[in-house]
Parts: structure tokens; C-alpha cells; sequence
């Protein structure tokens, strides 16, 4: 049976170039990077050429790239650090956030007592600037703002330079969780003054197990894992040598290739939203998913018109790969925090969600396989005559 991949929101499959790059690192750069010696200064330079390598696509200082071990350990020290060190003693986000971002911020306000604020999005899912600037007003307390620039579920995205003017106006912090967005389009930091960033190499098709933080010097955040002085003390333990160096390739290809991978996805994106809904009676595309604009192409959000909790189980056996939601929420038995702010109680009673994720690779053949196999599976279910409100 051939196989279809359709998640890559979870996580992508890694480049060939990306794959040489990495097993030519483990066997010829070896050496600790801490070491004087030859064989340490040599992994050194890697990371180094690297570290110049994001600063340069960020236009930012090298000093501001901290690498880690993927965009949940950059929110984690982010979240936490602020909070310890700056002073943090509020925080503002919203209920859309991944969980690495939601959890860190519960656990600050379980243990250290911080405030938090959050803005409740519409039913598309959009998060109202005016509210945040109302609640940024309303108070002196030293606040962080935390909004993801995209959402990995429904795909909206945020004006984060819009978001970013208003913290700098009012004395708040901004980090922005951009998982889902960086190496997929342009940043520029110089002029976007986000504080605060976060990256994973594993979704956009570098290794698992690597990311970063952006930390604007400025602000003077300090690590959260002690030891050793790697990162400029901020992130202390071995650095993990190849895969920098695979994350680095990685962006190497994406920024190279950025106008003709995007240009791929919107056209596959555009193309499943035209055949979904032709092959699936009463389907709904949930966020701004099923818009071609305010959200990332390579995500569409679906809803069927029936409940059907195995479907993801029935896909995966006709040999495609697929998600119910996102994948830190998998095997949870109720839905995400992200679908119960945008779907009514009826629909989440009886209808049943699918995030499509699509990458360069993806191919209209994928596409219509999906469709073809949703047409099958949705004609064993009689859909019920209930009074869900697509909107």
C-alpha cells in the first residue's frame, strides 16, 4: 500500500541534504564544543556558522539565538525566566495557545502567583487587538503578553508587529510562539520587535530533538538550566552538535526555496479546499483555515457532519496519515481547547474535526486519495438532522 502523509502540522519528514549534512557532522565533528582542542573548536565553528546563519534570516545579533532542544524548551524558559528573573507578575495570552505555552503560564500562576489574562477569540478564532491594548492599559503590574503567531490547529495568524507596537507601548513584554510559521516565510526583528521567539527544526523539515530562542538581548532573560556556560550561560549541557547543524541546512533549503514551497502549498491548499467540499457533503473548514488569506497554507481544519471518533484510525488504515487534532493533544479524550473555542456544543457533540497538513511534497494525488476515502467512510454514516449552525 502506498502511504500518504497529510501531518505535517506534527512534524515533517527530514530532507536528504539535511540527512548528509547531519552524518557527515557525526563522523568527522565529534569533539565536544567546550573543549580547546581541535576537534572541540571545530564543532564550535558549526554551531557558530549556524548561530549567524538564523541571526542573518531573523536580522538579528548572533548573541540573540539560544539554541535548544525544540520550541516547548524555548516557551518553557521564555514563560518561566520572565517571570523569575524580569519580574514578571502578569501575563496576557489567550485559550488558543499550544499547550507547552498554556501549561508553563498555569504553572507560573500556581507557584509564583502570577496574574493572568486571557482574551477570548471569536468563533473564527481571531484575537481582538483592541481587548488586548484595553487590558495592557489596565494595569502597571510588569506584564508579558504571550500570542502565538499562528495557530498550529486552525491556522490564523496574528499581526504580530501590530501586537508587538502595543506592548512596546505600554512597557509589556511580547513573546511569540512562531513554531508554526518560521523558516515558511520572512522575519525581520529589526523591525518587528518581538522580545521574544521559538522555533523547532522538526517542522520544517529538520531533525527532532533541536530549536531556538530568539531572546532580545535588551531584556536581559537568564537560563533556566544551570550548569555549564554553553549558550552564553543561558541554556547550560553538550550542545547537540549535528543537529544545529541539520536544523541550519534545513533553513538553508527553506529560505532558498520559500517562494516556490509556499507557492506549492497555497495551490494544494486551494485545490483541497475545492475538492473536499465537492466530495464531502456539509463539510465545514473551522478558523480562517478554508481562507486562502489570515492563515498559513499549509493547514485546513475540517469538520464533518458526523460524529465518528475512529476516523483517524480508518484513514491510517487505508494508508493515510492524518490528525485529529494537534499532536501534543492526540489520544485525549475530549477535544482541544482550540476546537472548543471555535465549534459550538452541538457540532463538538456531533460532528468530528481533521486538521490536513500539507508540505512541499504534498501532491494533488494525496488530495484526492483523502477525498475519495472521506466519500467512503462518510457513506456508512447517516448524518443526523441536527440544528448545528455552520458558522
Amino acid at each position: 500500500m502506498d502511504k500518504i502523509y497529510l501531518d505535517n502540522a506534527a512534524t515533517t519528514p527530514l530532507a536528504e541534504e539535511v540527512i548528509d549534512a547531519m552524518v557527515g557532522t557525526m563522523k568527522m565533528n565529534f569533539g565536544n564544543p567546550s573543549s580547546t582542542h581541535s576537534f572541540g573548536q571545530e564543532a564550535k565553528i558549526l554551531i557558530e556558522n549556524v548561530r549567524r546563519q538564523v541571526a542573518d534570516y531573523l536580522h538579528v545579533t548572533p548573541a540573540e539565538i539560544i539554541f535548544t532542544s525544540c520550541g516547548t524548551e524555548s516557551n518553557n524558559m521564555i514563560i518561566k525566566s520572565s517571570v523569575e528573573h524580569l519580574g514578571v507578575e502578569r501575563i496576557i495570552s489567550s485559550p488558543l495557545e499550544h499547550k507547552c505555552v498554556s501549561e508553563s503560564i498555569l504553572d507560573m500562576k500556581s507557584r509564583k502567583g502570577v496574574e493572568v489574562n486571557y482574551i477570548r477569540p471569536n468563533e473564527k478564532g481571531d484575537i481582538d487587538l483592541n481587548k488586548l491594548e484595553e487590558l495592557l492599559k489596565a494595569s502597571d503590574k510588569k506584564t508579558l503578553v504571550s500570542l502565538m503567531h499562528a495557530n498550529n490547529e486552525i491556522g490564523n495568524i496574528v499581526d504580530i508587529k501590530k501586537i508587538a507596537a502595543l506592548c512596546k507601548a505600554n512597557n509589556a513584554l511580547y513573546h511569540s510562539d512562531t513554531v508554526k510559521t518560521m523558516a515558511h516565510m520572512e522575519f525581520d526583528f529589526s523591525d518587528t520587535l518581538v522580545d521574544f521567539a521559538s522555533c523547532s527544526a522538526h517542522k520544517f523539515h529538520g531533525p527532532k530533538g533541536v530549536g531556538f530562542a530568539f531572546i532580545r538581548k535588551a531584556t536581559g532573560l537568564k537560563g533556566i538550566i544551570t550548569g555549564g556556560p554553553q549558550e552564553r550561560s543561558l541554556r547550560a549541557g553538550t550542545e547537540n552538535v549535528a543537529g544545529i547543524v541539520g536544523l541550519g541546512k534545513a533553513l538553508e533549503l527553506c529560505i532558498n526555496n520559500m517562494e516556490a514551497y509556499a507557492a506549492h502549498i497555497r495551490e494544494i491548499k486551494a485545490y483541497a479546499i475545492e475538492k473536499l467540499s465537492a466530495e464531502v457533503s456539509n463539510i465545514k473548514f473551522n478558523g480562517r483555515s478554508g481562507e486562502m488569506e489570515n492563515s498559513v497554507d499549509s493547514v485546513l481544519s475540517v469538520l464533518l457532519p458526523y460524529k465518528n471518533p475512529l476516523i483517524g484510525l480508518q484513514l491510517d488504515m487505508k494508508g493515510i496519515a492524518i490528525s485529529q487534532g494537534s499532536a501534543c493533544s492526540s489520544g485525549a479524550s475530549k477535544p482541544s481547547m482550540v476546537m472548543m473555542m471555535v465549534l459550538s456544543e452541538d457540532e463538538m457533540d456531533h460532528c468530528t474535526p481533521l486538521r490536513i497538513s500539507f508540505s512541499h511534497l504534498t501532491t494533488k494525488s494525496d488530495i484526492d486519495a483523502l477525498a475519495n476515502a472521506l466519500k467512503e467512510i462518510s457513506s456508512d454514516y447517516t448524518i443526523e438532522k441536527t440544528n448545528v449552525e455552520h458558522r
